[in-house]
């Protein structure tokens, strides 16, 4: 197959083909999409382009991405993008060797994520039930925050969720995730709660707008924007706004914290990692791992904070 007559075309085909054979999510393509422009760019400066493309060429581009300041995770992950690229390119024929094959990145550094305690995560919930202008508001807020806690869905996940799945008191939600895969989610006793008093709200608003001529939503938590769903942006920025009403630090809260909540607190209560893996539907358990190092050091710190061994100053009689 003859390679596209441009760089965008490159760029653009790639990603119709992540898109049509993997499923990749939206915003793993755009992610992709800019750092593959950003190198074209770069290239384009040094008056070569994709089909020329050596090894060399690659990590000189590596060595300015470092000397520009930006950190081990975005050069690790445009690499990434780049070395899926060629290698895309070379088993469609456009190649005849992939220049990126023997290539290693700066890997990524291990962060320990951020997670909350238990009263935190009460503190948010309760200030869920008392923020918003509206009853409707506050009514839909508490089903989100109830949801997201008891299931460790990630934001899109839970903010593109259709309205069919949440039908009939459901013990288990369908959550399509990363890459088109499916996973079954428990709900808590509350969080189904919140789901009914919800749905309830909810239809009667559809019917009024159905009513009025738009068109019915196929989504548990509609908007009037572009994507007809509750935007992750805006879901970020409610929040924050929940932290400051709950007294909880907002610097420490996200919607991806109350996801590490999840499984850092069902690993306190017991669960193995492979069913918190399933939950959270990580490809790999050594994604799920982290979170013992998360309860490792919280134990730590419990200890040096509470024993009387620990504290400095004590008396030995």
């Amino acid at each position: 197959m003859a390679a596209p007559a441009t760089q965008d075309l490159w760029i653009s085909t790639f990603l119709q083909a992540q898109a049509a054979e993997l499923g990749a999510a939206t915003n793993t393509l755009l992610a992709y999409g800019r750092d593959l422009k950003e190198f074209s760019a770069w290239l384009e400066r040094r008056k070569t382009g994709f089909p020329d493309t050596q090894r060399e060429q690659i990590e000189q581009y590596l060595i300015d991405c470092d000397a520009q300041g930006l950190s081990r995770s975005t050069r690790a992950r445009r690499l990434s993008a780049i070395k899926q690229l060629f290698r895309f390119a070379f088993e469609e024929g456009w190649l005849e060797a992939n220049p990126a094959i023997q290539i290693k990145g700066p890997g990524r550094q291990k962060r320990l994520p951020k997670t909350l305690d238990v009263a935190e995560v009460d503190r948010l919930l309760e200030a869920a039930r008392r923020t918003g202008r509206k009853d409707a508001d506050r009514v839909r807020n508490t089903c989100l925050m109830e949801v997201l806690y008891a299931t460790g869905m990630r934001v899109t996940e839970l903010v593109s969720l259709p309205v069919s799945s949440a039908r009939g008191d459901p013990r288990m939600l369908l959550v399509l995730g990363k890459g088109g895969k499916e996973r079954m989610v428990p709900l808590s006793p509350p969080a189904r709660d919140a789901l009914a008093a919800w749905l309830l709200i909810r239809d009667e608003a559809e019917d009024k707008r159905v009513a009025d001529g738009a068109q019915r939503s196929k989504f548990l938590f509609p908007s009037r924007g572009k994507s007809g769903y509750l935007t992750r942006h805006r879901f970020f920025l409610l929040v924050k706004e929940l932290a400051v009403e709950g007294g909880v630090s907002p610097e420490k809260v996200t919607p991806h914290t109350l996801r590490h909540a999840f499984a850092t607190h069902l690993l306190a209560n017991g669960a193995d990692l492979r069913s918190i893996q399933t939950l959270l539907g990580h490809a790999d358990v050594a994604t799920t791992e982290i979170y013992t190092h998360v309860l490792e050091e919280r134990l730590s710190e419990l200890v040096l904070r509470h024993h009387p061994l620990a504290k400095d100053g004590d008396d030995d009689g």
